[in-house]
C-alpha cells in the first residue's frame, strides 16, 4: 500500500499464494483505473465490505478514502449504513448491493435504475470488477481473520446490530 509505508497483513496473508495476491492487486489497480471518481470508488469498495462484513477492509478503506481526499461525511454514511449525501451515489450503492446480494442476477428495473441515476454500461460492468476484487479480500480476511493494520486500528468498526 504506496502512501501507508508497508505491506498490508492482508498482502502478507494472501502471499501464502501467490497467484491470490498478484490477481488481488491486479484487480485493485484495474478498479483504480476504472471511469468512477474516488467518491464513487471508495462507494462500490465499502458498500461490500460493510455487505460482507469485513472487519479487515473496512478500517482500510477508511484510511484510503481518507488519502484519496473523500470526504468524511461519505465514508461514515457508508460505514453507519446511513444516507449518502447525494441521490446519484445512493444509486451506486444500491446497485452495487444488487449485484453482491442477487449475485449478479440484478433485474432489468435494478439496472435502469442505476442508467437513469446517470451511470454508464461500462460503469455497470465496473462494478462486477469492484465486487470481484473486495469478494477476494473479504473472504480472506474471514478466512484467516487478518489482523487490521496498525496505521487503520484508529479506524475499527463492527458491523451494527
Amino acid at each position: 500500500m504506496k502512501g501507508f509505508g508497508m505491506i498490508p497483513n492482508l498482502h502478507a496473508v494472501m502471499a501464502e499464494a501467490p497467484g491470490l495476491l498478484e490477481a488481488y492487486q491486479r484487480l485493485h489497480q484495474l478498479f483504480t483505473e476504472t471511469s468512477f471518481n474516488a467518491d464513487e470508488q471508495t462507494v462500490v469498495w465499502q458498500s461490500i465490505n460493510v455487505e460482507h462484513s469485513c472487519h479487515y477492509c473496512v478500517p482500510a478503506h477508511t484510511g484510503i478514502a481518507k488519502q484519496m481526499g473523500v470526504d468524511d461525511e461519505i465514508t461514515d454514511a457508508l460505514r453507519n449504513e446511513t444516507a449518502l449525501p447525494t441521490d446519484k451515489l445512493e444509486s451506486l450503492r444500491d446497485f452495487t448491493l444488487s449485484v453482491v446480494r442477487e449475485r449478479g442476477a440484478v433485474g432489468d428495473k435494478a439496472v435502469q435504475g442505476f442508467l437513469d441515476a446517470g451511470y454508464t454500461q461500462r460503469q455497470v460492468l465496473e462494478v462486477v470488477l469492484g465486487v470481484a476484487q473486495k469478494t477476494m479480500s473479504n473472504y480472506v480476511n474471514h478466512l484467516a481473520e487478518t489482523p487490521v493494520d496498525k496505521p487503520f486500528q484508529k479506524f475499527e468498526w463492527h458491523k451494527a446490530a
